[in-house]
């Protein structure tokens, strides 16, 4: 709590700076929800496995500032300290620290026919899934870039009109990999920090908007996955070393009073694991797997809700067989307005994430279903 008023007094202090400091915007949100997750499995359609109730709350502080002439900077700061989007869960006895950081912050310039930007951006990623599914193909859904990478990464974006469009190139830092050459020529310098480009377009066609994406991984990163237990969802490595590549498109639909939304995108890696000492568990291993994932995504008023499916093989010549996942998640929600000004809201939201996973062949077989009823309430500021 010191170091959240801290944090808002140095924002305060600098927003009231001599006239000729550019002027700091100070804005945020907090939060309170009621999670109660059931889990079912490893069996679907058995008896209730586990049940818990979980109260959390978040909260993030944003400033900007416009710096003239189109310069501007922006920063976020929360709670980084357990990979969960920024919530964190009351604790036995309340012992529990709420840890300010720095989570994302960027500066750069807008003009008229293009901009760029700098620093550890926000990716979107709850509403653009193809950063889940190219760096956790086995298990994409329930946004994991957004929950567990906290939905930013370091890196420069830069965009700009192209015909009727907006082109945006972004070029990322995943990984912190840098070494000398473990083996003659093997090329494992520098270069073998994680590296990714994403290149995408953005036009209107009548009514209907497209956004074509290609993500590709330039060098070796690691490929995570979610796997399905008794009590929630472990994090692994799955592949390491490799580079894969994405492609596919958002398409957004007006429908009356309602938005529809459509994702498909599909993700492949041929590679082999470099003989280097930071893969030793996966030297020389040849690594093929490929997957897609299709969101449908519906908005009327103040409801929201969307589907994903998502399967990925892996043939990789590390299992016995062919590995085979597969995974459907859905999320709902509906935002219920209390308090409405100039200087902030306050809602209520009640919310719905079901997911069902399954993974079988060369892998430990899991068949497991997650359900959550939450109930959010929100303030703006």
């Amino acid at each position: 709590m010191k170091k959240m008023l801290s944090l808002a007094a140095m924002f305060a202090a600098l927003s009231y700076a001599a006239p000729a400091s550019a002027a700091l915007n100070l804005g945020g949100d907090a939060a309170v929800r009621l999670r109660s997750e059931n889990f079912y499995g490893p069996t679907a359609g058995t008896a209730k496995k586990s049940n818990d109730v979980k109260w959390q709350y978040r909260v993030r502080l944003n400033a900007g500032a416009d710096l003239g002439d189109g310069y501007f900077f922006k920063a976020m700061v929360t709670d980084e300290s357990n990979h969960a989007g920024g919530w964190q869960t009351v604790d036995y006895g309340n012992a529990e620290a709420f840890q300010l950081q720095v989570s994302n912050f960027y500066f750069g310039r807008m003009l008229q026919d293009c901009n760029y930007a700098f620093g550890r951006l926000p990716l979107g990623s709850f509403n653009n899934p193809v950063f889940d599914l190219t760096l956790y193909p086995t298990q994409p859904l329930e946004n994991p870039v957004a929950n567990i990478n906290m939905d930013r990464v370091y890196g420069a974006t830069y965009g700009t009109k192209l015909g009727t469009g907006d082109l945006k190139a972004t070029f990322v830092v995943l990984d912190n990999s840098a070494r000398n050459n473990s083996v003659a020529n093997n090329g494992d310098g520098m270069l073998n920090d994680g590296y990714a480009a994403l290149l995408s377009y953005k036009v209107k066609v009548g009514s209907v908007t497209l956004e074509p994406q290609y993500l590709r991984t330039l060098t070796n990163t690691d490929i995570w996955s979610q796997t399905a237990t008794g009590n929630g969802v472990l994090l692994n490595a799955v592949h390491s070393g490799v580079t894969p590549y994405s492609l596919g498109a958002n398409v957004s639909v007006p429908a009356g009073s309602a938005k529809l939304s459509f994702s498909g995108f599909y993700t492949h890696c041929d590679d082999t694991t470099p003989n280097a000492a930071k893969y030793t568990f996966q030297q020389g291993t040849k690594v093929k797997y490929s997957g897609y994932q299709f969101r449908v995504k519906g908005e009327v008023g103040k409801f929201m809700a969307f589907y994903d499916y998502n399967h990925t093989t892996d043939k990789s010549n590390n299992l016995a067989s062919d590995a085979k996942y597969t995974n459907n998640f859905v999320w709902a929600q509906y935002q219920i307005p209390v308090h409405k000004s100039a200087a902030g809201s306050f809602t209520v939201q009640p919310t719905l994430r079901y997911l069902a996973t399954k993974a079988d062949g060369g892998v430990t077989a899991v068949n497991q279903q997650r359900l959550r009823t939450e109930l959010w309430a929100t303030v703006t500021f």
